[in-house]
C-alpha cells in the first residue's frame, strides 16, 4: 500500500491499518514475535508513521489490546442483552458466544491475556487487568440480576469458568470447553440465587 509521493494521506486510515495489521500480527506471532519493520512492511508505511501515531512499540501494543478489549467486551455484552432479561438466558448467550469464538479458524486464545502472560509489565498487564474487570462486572450483573446471594463473589467463580474454558479451547482445542463450563456455570448460578 505505498502511496506515492506527494499524495495526500488520510490519518485516520493510516492509523487504522497499523492497528488491523498489528492486532492480526500479534495474535499470531505473539508482541515480541513481530518487530517494527514487520509491521511496517506489512501496512507499508514508514517507522516514522508508526511513532507518530502511537510514540513507541507499547503504545501501539497499548492500543491494539485497549481496541480488542472494547470490541469483546461489547461483543459479549450484546450478546447477553439480546437474550433479554433472563439471567440464564444472558448467561447461555454469553457462553454460546464463546463457543463460535472458539470455533474460529486460526482461535488462539484471548490476545490481551495472551499478552499479559507473554508480558507481566504495563502496558499489557493494566489493559489485561481492565479487560477482566469488565467481564467481572457483565456476569456480576447476571448474577445479582439472578439474585445470588453474593453477586462478587459469584461473577468471580464464573468469571473462573470464562476463563478455564477459553484456556481450554487454546491450549487443548477443546470444542466443547464453553458448553462444559455453561452447565458448570448454570450450577453455580442456581446455587448462589437459591442460598
Amino acid at each position: 500500500m505505498p502511496v506515492a509521493k506527494g499524495a495526500a494521506l488520510d490519518p485516520a486510515q493510516t492509523r487504522t491499518a497499523l492497528l488491523d495489521a498489528a492486532t492480526r500480527l500479534f495474535y499470531e506471532r505473539g508482541l515480541d514475535g513481530i518487530g517494527i519493520a514487520d509491521l511496517c512492511a506489512a501496512v507499508g508505511s514508514s517507522k516514522e508513521t508508526l511513532y507518530r501515531h502511537f510514540g513507541s512499540k507499547d503504545g501501539l501494543v497499548q492500543a491494539v489490546l485497549e481496541r480488542r478489549s472494547d470490541r469483546v467486551t461489547n461483543w459479549l455484552r450484546s450478546a447477553a442483552e439480546d437474550a433479554g432479561d433472563d439471567p440464564f438466558a444472558r448467561l447461555d448467550a454469553v457462553f454460546a458466544a464463546l463457543g463460535t469464538w472458539y470455533a474460529e479458524p486460526g482461535f488462539r486464545g484471548c490476545a490481551i491475556l495472551n499478552a499479559a502472560a507473554q508480558r507481566h509489565e504495563d502496558p499489557a498487564r493494566t489493559v489485561a487487568v481492565r479487560h477482566l474487570d469488565r467481564r467481572l462486572e457483565l456476569l456480576t450483573g447476571i448474577a445479582q440480576a439472578a439474585g445470588a446471594a453474593d453477586p462478587a463473589e459469584t461473577g468471580r467463580q464464573l468469571l473462573m469458568l470464562v476463563a478455564g474454558a477459553t484456556t481450554l479451547a487454546d491450549h487443548r482445542g477443546d470444542p466443547t470447553a464453553a458448553e462444559a463450563a455453561r452447565g458448570a456455570a448454570h450450577t453455580i448460578l442456581r446455587a448462589a440465587a437459591a442460598g
